[in-house]
């Protein structure tokens, strides 16, 4: 278990004004409880995103609040045993990250206690809330329409590599969310005549392979799934990606601005703050179940025109014109 000076030790500058814990809280001081599938060092810019919103809402850790993290390491199958520590330390409020696997564990081990999640995936769809308007129930958060955006990043892909005739996808087999994921991208590519590939890793050892295995099937361009595994590790994945020269597109900014080809979606960071705010909103008294399942209004197209440039690739004109930004 991570403690809370290693933990400031591994945000570096981001969390230089975090005051570190008290020895002894005072009794009425309320705990958030961070619950995260992936690894602290992985997450840290995410949590610095959530910490930034309770900031702006009045909360500082050592001054009016604590917390407790719980880290699975990618070991999912010890979320469940995470959470109930959680609930047995009965904190105020359960934040989690990293994809649903830490979702449905807060969910199942309590009916009481809030829970405020940052997902990429549907929350109506995963049985997370009863609709985005009214959730209803102790779980509300924010969603990042991360893979529904899946078959909009393949259009874009087509216009930077036209010849293509095999799409692939890197995607976590251990995905909350990946059957219909994978049903839903075999149909989208066949209604515009590509064949499509999914690759696996379920873990940091099999990002290699993974990717390997889509030149090896002669995929033309890449997909990342939007996981807590690779967004942990973009520059690991970015680096592979870069190894192979396989044009790839992400679903967010950080991961152009690592060196990936493009990335199409949402301000990430900006919507972990806004699971901060929430999370102070449910401090303050509101009830989680009153409270909107925040969703993005904004999708950022980032091209990367250095890396275009070192896979020998043309953007064409219209797509320049289209994009948000463009890193040169």
């Amino acid at each position: 278990m991570i403690g809370r000076r290693e933990f400031i030790t591994m945000l570096g500058g981001a969390a230089a004004a975090w005051p570190l814990r008290a020895g002894a809280q005072h009794s009425t001081t309320p705990v958030v409880g961070f619950l995260g599938s992936a690894t602290p060092q992985g997450y840290a810019r995410f949590i610095a995103s959530v910490w930034q919103g309770l900031g702006e809402s009045g909360f500082t850790e050592g001054r009016n609040l604590a917390a407790e993290y719980r880290w699975a390491n990618e070991q999912y199958d010890r979320l469940p045993a995470l959470a109930a520590e959680l609930v047995h330390r009965q904190v105020a409020v359960i934040v989690t990250t990293g994809g649903g696997q830490s979702i449905m564990a807060a969910k199942a081990a309590t009916s009481t206690i809030p829970i405020v999640f940052a997902a990429g995936s549907d929350p109506v769809k995963q049985g997370l809330v009863a609709s985005l308007n009214r959730p209803g129930g102790n779980v509300t958060g924010v969603s990042f329409y991360g893979n529904a955006l899946a078959p909009k990043r393949l259009e874009i892909l087509r216009d930077v590599v036209p010849k293509a005739s095999m799409i692939a996808m890197l995607m976590n087999p251990r995905s909350p969310s990946i059957e219909s994921d994978v049903r839903e991208m075999q149909s989208v590519a066949r209604e515009v005549g590509l064949e499509f590939l999914a690759v696996y890793a379920a873990d940091e050892g099999e990002l290699e392979s993974a990717v390997a295995m889509a030149v090896q099937q002669q995929a033309s361009a890449l997909i990342v799934h939007n996981d807590a595994l690779f967004a942990s590790r973009a520059r690991e994945v970015v680096a592979l990606t870069a190894r192979y020269a396989l044009p790839t597109i992400y679903a967010a900014r950080m991961w152009s601005e690592a060196g990936g080809l493009m990335s199409y979606g949402n301000n990430v960071y900006d919507m972990l703050r806004h699971a901060g705010t929430y999370t102070a909103r449910i401090l303050k008294g509101e009830r989680a179940a009153d409270l909107p399942v925040v969703m993005p209004v904004k999708f950022d197209l980032v091209i990367n025109l250095k890396t275009a440039k070192a896979l020998g690739l043309t953007v064409p004109d219209t797509l320049l014109a289209r994009a948000d930004e463009v890193i040169e």
